[in-house]
């Protein structure tokens, strides 16, 4: 596909009875108040092999909005989408469905739907989710991890405290050591589960870690999560673990205040 930097050619003038030529500059999203060219996600559009087409728009919409080309309150059109990843409206419609169920988006005005954008009452609903699948991951961490996956853990976790004092690694490190978490759980349902709440949960543009203290209690409840998991505690691994997201709950929704207040 071409860039959309790269200026489209004069059309041409159609014989007659011939087909009036479209142009092929990018696509734009469109907000109420602006528009979002993706040069960006551009690049990344490509259908993997054996993949249809649905599934294609559906993995790079859902990329697309987790890595923060797509914000949220973002007005998205079908067309618009189509033209984006040079594939039909049929399979942007049917990606357009499978995120909505997902929360990801919701229905919007002129045949497109819209980027989420969370509440106060979706974060709780939210987090208890998370609370309940991430206890349950360290508990059957505790249970199924290896050494080399224990190791690992305490490695990412040192990383974590090297990087104490920059916040945007920190959210990074932060993501790698969940995700080394769920992946020692060693449960490819509770895995595909977690990962349909983290992505929900990647609409929010804003680190807690900005927050006094939050750095140092994260890390703190790394640690002893890690270390649970170490001993085989089962029990203690999830309690800890939903005691952290708890405590990222309520950092999360002062954050929200805060910003609310213009704080």
């Amino acid at each position: 596909m071409k860039s959309p930097l790269r200026k489209s050619p004069p059309a041409k003038c159609p014989r007659p009875g011939s087909r009036k030529i479209r142009s092929k500059r990018g696509p734009t999203v469109r907000s109420d108040q602006r528009g979002l060219h993706l040069r960006g996600a551009r690049q990344s559009t490509h259908q993997r092999r054996g993949e249809s087409l649905g599934d294609f728009a559906y993995r790079t919409m859902r990329e697309a909005i987790r890595s923060g080309k797509f914000r949220s309150g973002e007005h998205l059109r079908e067309a618009d989408v189509a033209k984006w990843l040079n594939i039909s409206r049929t399979p942007v419609r049917e990606a357009f469905h499978r995120i909505i169920s997902e929360g990801l988006l919701t229905n919007g005005p002129w045949n497109g739907v819209m980027v989420a954008d969370l509440d106060a009452q979706q974060l709780v609903q939210l987090y208890a989710v998370r609370a309940a699948l991430e206890g349950t991951a360290a508990a059957l961490a505790a249970e199924h991890a290896t050494k080399t996956e224990v190791q690992r853990l305490f490695q990412i976790a040192k990383s974590e405290a090297r990087a104490k004092n920059d916040p945007a690694k920190l959210v990074i490190i932060n993501s790698e050591l969940h995700q080394a978490l769920y992946a020692a759980a060693h449960n490819r349902y509770l895995l595909q589960a977690i990962t349909t709440v983290v992505d929900a949960l990647g609409l929010l543009r804003h680190s807690t870690f900005v927050l006094p203290g939050s750095i140092e209690l994260a890390h703190r409840e790394h640690l002893q999560i890690i270390t649970a998991i170490r001993d085989r505690k089962s029990a203690a691994a999830e309690r800890l673990a939903r005691e952290h997201i708890n405590h990222a709950l309520a950092m999360r929704l002062e954050l929200q205040r805060l910003r609310s207040d213009g704080s």
